[in-house]
């Protein structure tokens, strides 16, 4: 396996009409903590209950309710911080961040500012095989959801529902590093797989369980290269902010549209204010949604109702021996261990689910002719008919049995594929099938032969042209393949065939 090297950050060019610009992109990611209750009361975090319904008297800010930490809300947490290998904080502080929304009740959100309870990681995010940029993560801090206003139903009238409000999620905040649309969905594409990988967040876009605020600014060349060095970000841009992003495609749409949108408006003369941004997918462009506030905005102090949120290493210690193998270890592994190409890895450990069937069909067999059994053929059909590997008709026992009768020769790769659309529509052992169908290859050398001198004595004129032009000679073996019911071993027809024709 060729050793990963990683790469600083490129920037991606874009061409103004008065000469060259970039882009630097930071990204604050909210992921819906994967737990069964909300960070401050016992109410469901169920999706798609009937609207109020998972609402507790602490969620609707009755007089009197007091918040009470969920424990397992903060081992997610401390869970997500491990996989990205950041600082776990033994003591961080919850804050109350005030601003009215008429879906959050008590008028302030609690959320971390100065003491967030992760702090310094990175991602690495995988651009081509054996190449992989890192992205700083600042910090990651636990807050509670606001619920949603509904403005729809009614010509008159919004409606809230607070459902979501009080459910817990995880602010995970880049550093600006990521200076291209693609790496900034590779970014958020790979920080999903980590997630679903440690069971801390489904990674569910269209449920909203992960949504992005992405931060946009343009700069000249070489101004970011000093900003990393000084850590100054004047040498940047005015960044706008477009908000509330959960689909790869409109992240990347958004962001190059409002790159543009910013070199346009400065090389005309203009200023670039700092603002939150709407991206509309139907007409590809942002809009303005608010004026962008500051920390101070916020009026941030210490929660009264939470004491500072202190936990031990002996704890963090038991979270971390617990975490699972993570994507870019597994992929290396499977590169090792299976000798498949890193391509095919990275395809393979996409989905924790994926990455497990692959090893109990490859385990004791042909790593790489798994692979492509697995990629190619079931992950094709499963994609066909919009199924995910858990629903898949074909076991991972079945396809291993397939790639055995295929190592053996007792299959070829034609009749393999028969007897997949078999086992797909019907189940059964593929051994037995083969058997009571009677699809196993032929590999009787004579018969073979007798085959091809057949063809040969009835395509007199095909000889001829075969024997001015040598690459015609596929027509015979299709040909006798044909004859034999696509059960002669490929390799002896080819062999035989061009010994006949004196080849």
């Amino acid at each position: 396996m060729a050793e990963l090297t990683y790469e600083e950050p490129i920037a991606e060019r874009i061409s103004g009409i008065k000469g060259d610009w970039e882009m630097v992109i930071g990204m604050e990611v909210h992921a819906q903590v994967h737990s069964n209750a909300k960070l401050f009361s016992g109410a469901s975090t169920e999706f798609g209950a009937a609207p109020n319904s998972n609402v507790s008297l602490v969620d609707a800010a009755m007089p009197g309710m007091l918040p009470v930490i969920n424990e397992f809300c903060v081992e997610q947490a401390v869970r997500t911080g491990l996989g990205i290998k950041a600082a776990i904080n033994l003591r961080s502080q919850f804050d109350r961040k005030n601003y009215f929304y008429p879906d959050l009740p008590q008028g302030y959100q609690i959320s971390q500012f100065k003491h967030p309870i992760v702090g310094e990681g990175e991602v690495l995010v995988d651009l081509e095989p054996g190449i992989a940029r890192k992205v700083r993560i600042e910090r990651i801090h636990l807050e509670q959801d606001a619920g949603k206003s509904i403005h729809d139903m009614d010509p008159e009238n919004s409606f809230v529902d607070l459902n979501r409000t009080g459910v817990a999620l995880m602010e995970i905040v880049s550093r600006p590093d990521i200076r291209s649309a693609r790496e900034a969905a590779e970014y958020l594409r790979k920080l999903r797989m980590i997630l679903r990988y440690l069971g801390t967040c489904d990674g569910n876009m269209q449920e909203g369980s992960m949504r992005a605020d992405v931060n946009v600014s343009v700069c000249k060349p070489g101004q970011y290269e000093k900003f990393r060095e000084s850590g100054d970000f004047s040498h940047l841009g005015t960044r706008c902010e477009i908000k509330n992003m959960n689909s790869m495609r409109f992240i990347t749409q958004a962001i190059e549209y409002e790159a543009r949108r910013q070199i346009a408006l400065v090389e005309d003369g203009g200023k670039v204010d700092q603002e939150t941004r709407l991206f509309d997918p139907k007409k590809g462009e942002t809009r303005t949604m608010r004026s962008k506030e500051e920390a101070h905005d916020y009026r941030y102090f210490p929660d009264p109702d939470l004491p500072p949120l202190e936990i031990d290493q002996e704890w963090v210690a038991k979270i971390q021996a617990s975490l699972p193998e993570l994507p870019d270890a597994r992929k290396a592994r499977l590169v090792s261990e299976y000798g498949v190409t890193e391509y095919d890895a990275a395809v393979l450990v996409a989905e924790n689910e994926n990455a497990v069937f692959y090893e109990q069909v490859a385990k004791g067999r042909d790593g790489k002719l798994a692979a492509n059994w697995v990629i190619n053929e079931l992950f094709g059909r499963l994609n066909k008919e919009e199924l995910e590997i858990a629903a898949s008709p074909v076991s991972a026992a079945q396809l291993g049995g397939i790639v055995d009768l295929i190592s053996k020769g007792d299959i070829s790769g034609k009749i393999a594929k028969d007897l997949f659309e078999i086992v797909w529509a019907e189940g059964g052992d593929p051994a037995q099938i083969v058997e009571k169908r009677g699809m196993r290859q032929v590999t009787d050398m004579g018969a073979i032969e007798a085959a091809v001198d057949q063809v040969i004595a009835d395509n007199p004129d095909q000889v001829e042209k075969a024997k001015a032009k040598p690459k015609l000679a596929g027509w015979f073996v299709g040909q006798v393949m044909k004859v034999t019911g696509g059960k002669a071993n490929p390799q002896a027809v080819n062999e035989i065939v061009a010994k006949k024709l004196g080849l």
